[in-house]
């Protein structure tokens, strides 16, 4: 070897830029954004049904005359969520029919029967029927969620 030639050091070539990525990068975050947007479009799916259900329920009850009748009304959804829930429990009557609809003892003796015999009463207290109402309202979507199930 002559000590005539001119030796350089290496040149590395420049390090790789960030963008764009590299294919797997790619598919790995194409696939992270489409399970997103399904978890998305199927909680927003649930709020739609669950608003509707509500305003169903919200109509049925503002339709109804009197105290007497907004029992009675609440009894009726309250039914037909059962039977869509798990059918032929429409049919059922006083204790199978209390631990089918709360199974967790979460209404009062008083408002159960108030449930059960307000909508006969000549009178029936406003006060008495809210409570009732608040409870009905949980419970019938409840009901309705288990018919997902």
């Amino acid at each position: 070897m002559s000590a005539s030639l001119p030796l350089r050091d290496v040149a590395l070539p420049p390090s790789p830029s960030w963008w764009p990525p590299a294919p797997g990068w790619l598919m790995l975050i194409g696939a992270v954004l489409l399970v997103l947007g399904i978890v998305l479009f199927i909680r927003e799916r649930r709020r739609r049904r669950r608003q509707r259900w509500l305003q169903q329920f919200d109509q049925e009850l503002q339709a109804a005359p009197t105290a007497a009748a907004e029992l009675a009304a609440i009894a009726g959804l309250l039914r037909r969520a059962a039977r869509l829930a798990q059918p032929g429990s429409e049919a059922l009557h006083d204790q199978a029919w209390w631990q089918r609809i709360d199974p967790k003892d979460d209404l009062g003796e008083p408002q159960r029967r108030l449930l059960a015999e307000g909508a006969y009463r000549p009178r029936v207290a406003a006060d008495d029927v809210a409570e009732v109402r608040r409870w009905a309202r949980e419970r019938y979507l409840q009901l309705l969620q288990e018919r997902r199930r």
